[in-house]
């Protein structure tokens, strides 16, 4: 979630900084590259349920195709990715503005560069986001399932407030008398390639925490399938 929350943030400023001129007359708004990401979420989530579901369902024998946790795992895979991309191209579109000046420090580069981590970061909701409504919904007793849904607008508050954080951090830990911070204004003297990284990095650890909680978790009603309603033992053994 702290990826998602840095992505949309600082590809605006990338973008900024490359040609996003799509023939003689338009040019694409920075704020509007995000959009790539919910083309690729509309676009993958009808494949997805129509074709890949079935197709695995075969293969695990599960009627979800996968486990809403192996989800969530392929969603956090999907985020350390983006930001690896993300990372590589800054680097290139860095080089390429110290390399061939411009005004305004823009790359002789086109926007459209940025897509594939756009892309990825689009798989990554698709996985992560909805597999986590998901989980609050079919994991949380139903009296419960309201609280559930908060924990997952919670959760974006939290990542929103930890992000904050750690620009913070950033910008006091990597700033020198002789040089500016990773993220200072400029992108082209600063090193955003290096915070994405450092974001690729607690994903890492992110996604190996979360598989070590995985595989010690317990599906409710651990004698039933995941996708089978939940029954109240206690209330059935009253009923019987």
């Amino acid at each position: 979630l702290i990826s998602m929350t840095q992505q949309g943030t600082f590809t605006v400023s990338q973008a900024l900084k490359m040609d996003r001129h799509l023939g003689p007359h338009f040019q694409i708004p920075a704020g509007s590259m995000g959009i790539i990401s919910f083309i690729t979420i509309g676009l993958w989530l009808p494949f997805y349920d129509r074709f890949l579901i079935p197709a695995l369902r075969k293969i695990t024998k599960h009627d979800g195709g996968i486990t809403l946790l192996q989800r969530i795992g392929i969603g956090i895979v999907f985020s350390i990715l983006s930001m690896v991309v993300a990372g590589l191209m800054e680097r290139v579109r860095r080089a390429s503005a110290m390399l061939h000046p411009q005004p305004l420090g823009v790359a002789p580069m086109s926007v459209m560069w940025l897509a594939p981590q756009l892309i990825l970061m689009g798989f990554c909701e698709a996985f992560n986001i909805i597999g986590q409504i998901e989980f609050f919904n079919r994991q949380f007793p139903e009296h419960m399932r309201s609280i559930g849904n908060s924990f997952f607008s919670c959760s974006f508050a939290g990542a929103s407030y930890l992000s904050s954080i750690l620009i913070t951090i950033v910008h006091h830990a990597t700033r020198t008398k002789s040089r500016p911070d990773w993220l200072t204004n400029d992108i082209n003297v600063g090193r955003l390639d290096y915070y994405y990284f450092v974001i690729a990095g607690m994903g890492v650890l992110n996604l190996i925490y979360f598989v070590y909680c995985a595989k010690n978790y317990s599906y409710r009603g651990s004698l039933q399938k995941e996708d089978e309603p939940y029954v109240d033992v206690e209330l059935s053994s009253i009923k019987a």
